[in-house]
C-alpha cells in the first residue's frame, strides 16, 4: 500500500510553531531593542526591503545571511547576539550585550546600530528600549535603584514567574530616546526563563505602542465624526418637519452615508489591529504571573489606569462609527421609501390624467368617425345617383326621387364598412 501523501504545507506549518525560540540569557547582561514601521500602509509594504536592511547590518560584521524570504533570524554581530523578527506591520531588532556596562541605561549601548544604517531604515522607529538584567539584590536595594532609574509616579514593578525575578519600568521615554526596563533575577534561574522575561517586556512595549496608534487615529477623526453626527441629527429633523424637500434631504443623507462608509473602510484595518494588539498586551502581562512588590503598582494596574482607558476610547469610537453608519443607512432607506411613495402618487395622477386624455381622444375619434360617415355617404350617394340616372329616366322617376331612394341604402353600407374596419383594428391592436 503506498504511503499517504502529505499536505504541501504540513512541515511548514509545524515548523512555524517553533520558528521563533526565546533567547537564552544569563545575568548580568543588557538588551537594546528597536521596532521599525513604515508610516503608512505598513501591512502592504515591500518586505524585501526589511530583509535587505537586515543584510546590510549583517554585512558590516561579516555575518552569514538569512534564507531568502525569511521572517526571523538569529546570529552574532561582532561580540553580540542579534535577534531579528518580521511582523505584519513592523520589524524588530534585539541585540543582547554581555555585562552591565559602565552606567545603567547608557545611550552608548545603542551604538550597536550605526547612525548611517538607521538613516536608511525602510520606515520609522515605533519604539526602542534598553533592558538591564542583573542579579537580584535585597528589596531595599531594588527600591533604591528604581528611585534612581525611573520616574516614581509612573513606575510599575512586580515579582514575576513564581518570584524568580522582579521586573520594573515606567513606560516613559528617557533623555536618550528609549524606554527603560529593569530585570532583577534570582541566582540559579534558567537562561531560557530569563530570555522569556526579556522577550515579554519587549512585546508588551511594542504591542502597547502599536495599539496606541489606533487611539491616535480615533482622536484624529473624532471631530469629523462629531460634525457628521450633528448633520445626521439635522437631516433627521428635516425628514419629520420639512415636507416637500425629500429629494434634497435624501442627497445629503446619501453623501453623509458615503462619507461614513469611507471612514469605516479607512479605519477597518487599524481598529481590527488595535483590538488584536490590545489582547496580546494583556496576555503578555498575564503570563508574567505578577505579585505585588513592596506595595508598588503592578504592570497590570498600570495598564488598567493608563492604557485601558485609551483602548476603551477606541472601542467606543468603533461602536459609534458603526452606529452612525447604520443610522444613516436606515434614514436613507426610510427617506428613499418616502420619495418612492411620493413618486408613485405622482405617477398615479399622471396615469389618471392620461386616461382622461385617452377618453377625450376616443370621443373625438368617434365624432370624427360619425362625420366621416356623413361625408363618405354624401359622395357615395352622389356617385350612385349619377350611375342610376339613366335607370330613373327609363322608370319615369325624377332625380330627387332617385336620390332619396338611394341615400338610405348607401348610408347603411358606408356605416357597416366603417364599423367593420373599426372592429378589425381593435382585433389587430392587442396583437401588436
Amino acid at each position: 500500500m503506498p504511503p499517504v501523501s502529505d499536505h504541501p504545507l504540513r512541515y511548514r506549518l509545524a515548523n512555524e510553531l517553533h520558528a521563533r525560540p526565546f533567547p537564552s540569557l544569563s545575568a548580568p547582561c543588557r538588551a537594546v531593542y528597536l521596532a521599525i514601521k513604515q508610516p503608512r500602509d505598513a501591512a502592504a509594504r515591500d518586505r524585501a526591503a526589511d530583509l535587505a536592511h537586515l543584510v546590510d547590518l549583517l554585512d558590516r560584521h561579516g555575518t552569514q545571511h538569512p534564507q531568502p524570504g525569511a521572517t526571523h533570524f538569529s546570529g552574532r554581530i561582532g561580540r553580540h547576539m542579534l535577534k531579528w523578527e518580521q511582523h505584519t506591520e513592523f520589524v524588530t531588532y534585539t541585540v543582547f550585550l554581555q555585562g552591565l556596562g559602565e552606567r545603567p541605561f547608557d545611550p552608548a549601548d545603542f551604538d550597536v546600530f550605526p547612525d548611517d544604517w538607521l538613516g536608511t531604515a525602510p520606515g520609522v522607529r515605533v519604539t526602542s528600549a534598553m533592558i538591564r538584567v542583573c542579579a537580584r539584590p535585597e528589596d531595599d536595594a531594588i527600591s533604591d535603584a528604581l528611585e534612581d532609574w525611573f520616574v516614581p509616579e509612573s513606575v510599575a514593578v512586580s515579582r514575576v514567574i513564581d518570584d524568580d525575578a522582579v521586573v520594573a519600568g515606567d513606560f516613559r521615554i528617557d533623555p536618550g530616546g528609549h524606554q527603560r526596563f529593569g530585570v532583577f533575577v534570582n541566582p540559579g534561574i534558567g537562561e531560557r526563563r530569563v530570555g522569556r522575561i526579556v522577550q515579554r517586556l519587549c512585546e508588551i512595549e511594542t504591542y502597547k505602542t502599536m495599539s496606541m496608534l489606533g487611539f491616535s487615529r480615533v482622536r484624529e477623526i473624532g471631530p469629523r465624526m462629531g460634525e457628521i453626527d450633528g448633520e445626521l441629527s439635522r437631516l433627521m429633523r428635516e425628514m419629520t418637519e420639512g415636507a416637500g424637500r425629500e429629494e434634497e434631504t435624501l442627497k445629503s443623507l446619501l453623501a453623509a452615508s458615503a462619507e461614513l462608509e469611507n471612514l469605516s473602510a479607512q479605519m477597518a484595518f487599524r481598529l481590527g489591529a488595535t483590538g488584536a494588539y490590545e489582547a496580546i498586551v494583556h496576555q503578555r502581562v498575564e503570563v508574567l504571573r505578577e505579585v505585588r512588590f513592596l506595595g508598588r503598582q503592578t504592570f497590570a494596574e498600570f495598564m488598567t489606569r493608563r492604557y485601558d482607558p485609551a483602548m476603551r476610547t477606541v472601542k467606543s469610537a468603533e461602536r459609534r462609527l458603526e452606529s452612525m453608519t447604520s443610522r444613516a443607512t436606515r434614514a436613507a432607506d426610510l427617506l428613499r421609501t418616502r420619495v418612492e411613495v411620493g413618486r408613485s402618487a405622482q405617477n398615479q395622477l399622471l396615469l389618471e390624467s392620461m386616461n382622461q386624455r385617452a377618453e377625450l381622444q376616443l370621443r373625438l375619434q368617434k365624432t370624427v368617425e360619425g362625420l366621416s360617415v356623413v361625408a363618405i355617404s354624401y359622395y357615395a350617394v352622389s356617385l350612385a345617383s349619377y350611375v342610376l340616372y339613366p335607370v330613373a329616366e327609363w322608370l319615369g322617376l325624377s332625380k330627387g326621387t332617385l336620390t332619396a331612394l338611394v341615400a338610405l341604402p348607401v348610408v347603411a353600407v358606408v356605416w357597416l364598412m366603417i364599423r367593420r374596419i373599426h372592429k378589425s383594428m381593435e382585433k389587430v391592436g392587442p396583437d401588436l
